[in-house]
């Protein structure tokens, strides 16, 4: 969409569905079949507008932005995306109750049933609002490009999208670093989507498991945006700062993994260690979001970030999808769900020392510049 359509069409195209997925899911309707209709197809255009936001920021950074600002950019673009999920860790269980068990609250009366359904519609009004109004300063003003390319890439020819899938498929270090970063970030995103369900067989509430998600993600932000910073700075150093990244997280995951292991490995298992290993392990991972994305656009160009950054989004959403469908049948005990997490790290970690880096489009801003 950003190669055929430019930026300012393809914002309002996304935006338009998340304003008319997020609309569906706030028709008052009786007709409780109806009604489960409308939110699965507003969840459904939501979702077909996620890919345009996960991978709009490489493009976004590379037509505004100065090769030494580019990492920066990338990074704020696509991890302050990321902090609406960290809000969602907050927004569920501090608005709407959890019958589940794990709240303070006793929900034995029809009362209480009512409450809940009437938290989880203010909800969907309010994240309804937010998007009308996100939409509408799009429309407002949103310019698709700057008056003056801020480097030789951002104005440079780009391959078709026949020429660019080929040349994805044939590159046997793209398929390398995409592996690396779709299998634990897939998994991790699938483990952090059920994090309350982990953590309750450990006696940890929904309300702490929130805070756990919120905090991971928000540390994830600002250690991504320095880390980019740094890049930045010293250029031609993203493979080591993934190996710092990787090597955290495998560490992070293994610690959690075995903390909740207290029969076999007696480690002392706290409020404070559970905290302290998953939020090590949302910052390692989320933070490593935005270098992988500039290493993507580094090794394969001149093909689009979009469509570099919309395949390995893919790639991702699959292992994601993997693991969900796994523990459909497996949900009664989470031992392996959590060893996929050191299991994915350390494998990522391998595929990263493997990889030969390179900086093709850095190498086109600096050589044709001078």
């Amino acid at each position: 969409c950003f190669f055929i359509l430019g930026l300012r069409v393809t914002v309002l195209l996304t935006s338009s569905l998340m304003v008319l997925g997020a609309g569906l899911r706030c028709v008052p309707v009786s007709d409780l079949e109806i009604r489960k209709k409308l939110i699965h197809g507003g969840q459904l255009l939501n979702g077909l507008a996620g890919p345009t936001v996960m991978n709009a920021a490489p493009f976004l950074s590379t037509t505004w932005f100065s090769p030494d600002e580019r990492a920066t950019a990338t990074a704020i673009a696509s991890l302050l995306s990321y902090l609406g999920a960290a809000g969602a860790f907050l927004v569920g269980p501090l608005v709407v109750p959890s019958p589940n068990g794990t709240s303070h609250l006793l929900l034995v009366s029809q009362s209480n049933t009512e409450h809940i359904k009437d938290r989880i519609e203010a909800v969907l009004y309010a994240e309804f609002g937010m998007v009308s109004l996100i939409f509408s300063a799009a429309l407002a003003y949103f310019p698709s490009r700057p008056p003056f390319p801020p480097s030789v890439a951002a104005a440079s020819q780009r391959l078709s999208y026949r020429r660019s899938f080929c040349r994805l498929l044939s590159n046997f270090r793209f398929l390398m670093i995409a592996l690396a970063y779709a299998i634990p970030l897939g998994v991790f995103s699938g483990w952090s989507g059920v994090l309350d369900l982990i953590l309750t067989p450990v006696h940890v509430s929904q309300v702490d498991a929130g805070w756990i998600g919120f905090w991971s993600i928000v540390g994830g932000c600002v250690v991504g945006i320095a880390m980019a910073r740094f890049a930045d700075f010293i250029r031609g150093m993203l493979k080591f700062i993934l190996l710092l990244l990787l090597s955290g997280a495998t560490l992070a995951s293994t610690w959690f993994t075995l903390t909740c292991l207290t029969s076999v490995t007696h480690l002392p298992l706290t409020t404070a260690t559970l905290y302290t290993s998953c939020i090590l392990l949302g910052i390692f991972l989320n933070s490593s979001v935005p270098i992988f994305f500039e290493l993507f656009v580094e090794t394969v160009y001149p093909v689009p970030e979009g469509i570099t950054c919309g395949v390995v989004t893919f790639l991702s959403n699959v292992f994601m999808g993997v693991l969900l469908f796994f523990l459909t049948f497996y949900h009664t005990e989470f031992s392996w769900f959590n060893w996929c997490l050191p299991g994915s790290c350390l494998l990522s970690l391998l595929l990263i020392l493997c990889f030969r880096e390179s900086y093709d489009r850095l190498y086109l801003d600096v050589v044709v510049s001078v």
